[in-house]
């Protein structure tokens, strides 16, 4: 849509590559530095909290509670929604695109209204498939809004989406103005994981599946961020793909967004990283984002918990403001990488 349809060196070592290959790739010594990066962030995650855990009575029982599942749910959810923004900027051929800056979080938001509206004490599943549903009805139409635009600017793609987001976010306020659930909004807008304890965050587990699936779809993913004319030159299924990817990345939006709430930039940030160190080769991106995006949420959780302690700070609040100046930094790069080829 954006580029020009042309398979980059990168790409093209993409579609030759056998998983086989790509672990011998993956297993390098950044790698594993960086992995016991996280590794190491995690176990601080562990051990950071305003409880007492060593010295109460039920400090064990409160450890396997409340600390274990906030740390796991940090990493499934950071490696999610950057995987998401990787998949979607793929699709869309455009780095400023992540669920956030295409309306699909506020879609889901609609959902999780929708479904309270509907039924009063919904339970979690309920709440995950109404965000689940209304996630892909929202990434599907700005897929649709995007076949009609015929500018070529990078700024196009995430300028409609979050226009789109803003109209929906204004029904999603409407509606809750209207049968006084604004509440329910508010609680969904300030992503934190302040509430995250046993049985409340399993379905995260989903996403290690939806993982695997991308893992072995990349090259056909990859085909499709090479244009509908490439893809289509060589056989591929092109709105199959786009299928199949907007289904990928509304279960985990949808699953984030029921059990977290909104959190911005992170598939924006993450993928944009390592693109710039490693190229546009998906499959063996794909281990490498997710471990950015675990380590990324992480150190904004545990700045959320210490900066005011013994108070929490929401994480999409600190999230946000990394993002948006990371966002306003890529512009900037952007812009400059244009003024000098002309």
């Amino acid at each position: 849509m954006l580029l020009k349809n042309k398979i980059s060196p990168s790409a093209e070592a993409t579609l030759t590559l056998k998983p086989r290959q790509v672990a011998n790739k993956l297993w390098t010594f950044p790698f594993i530095l960086a992995l016991l990066v996280v590794g190491a962030l995690g176990v601080l995650s562990l051990l950071t909290g305003v409880y007492d855990i060593r010295g109460q009575a039920d400090g064990k029982e409160m450890f396997w509670i409340t600390r274990v599942p906030r740390t796991l749910s940090l990493m499934l959810t950071g490696a999610a929604m950057a995987m998401s923004g990787l998949v979607m900027q793929l699709v869309t051929q455009n780095r400023l695109v992540e669920p956030t800056t295409t309306g699909t979080i506020e879609w889901s938001g609609l959902g999780l209204l929708l479904v309270y509206l509907l039924i009063p004490a919904p339970s979690l599943l309920m709440r995950m498939t109404g965000a689940i549903v209304f996630s892909f009805i929202g990434t599907m139409l700005f897929f649709l809004l995007l076949r009609r635009v015929k500018l070529r600017s990078s700024l196009i793609v995430p300028i409609i989406g979050m226009m789109l987001g803003a109209v929906i976010s204004a029904v999603s306020n409407f509606v809750g103005l209207t049968f006084q659930m604004t509440q329910n909004i508010q609680n969904w807008y300030i992503g934190s994981f302040s509430n995250i304890q046993i049985g409340r965050y399993e379905y995260l587990w989903i996403i290690v599946l939806v993982t695997i699936i991308i893992f072995f779809y990349a090259d056909r993913l990859t085909l499709a961020g090479l244009g509908q004319d490439v893809a289509t030159s060589v056989g591929a299924n092109y709105n199959r793909i786009i299928f199949v990817g907007t289904a990928l990345i509304s279960l985990t939006v949808g699953i984030v967004a029921a059990v977290i709430g909104n959190l911005p930039f992170l598939g924006l940030i993450v993928p944009n990283i390592v693109s710039m160190f490693r190229g546009d080769d998906l499959r063996s991106n794909l281990p490498w984002v997710c471990l950015l995006g675990m380590g990324t949420i992480m150190i904004c959780d545990l700045l959320s918990r210490t900066l005011i302690m013994p108070f929490e700070i929401p994480v999409s609040l600190i999230l946000g403001t990394i993002g948006s100046v990371v966002f306003i930094m890529i512009l900037l790069r952007q812009r400059r990488g244009n003024t000098r080829s002309r």
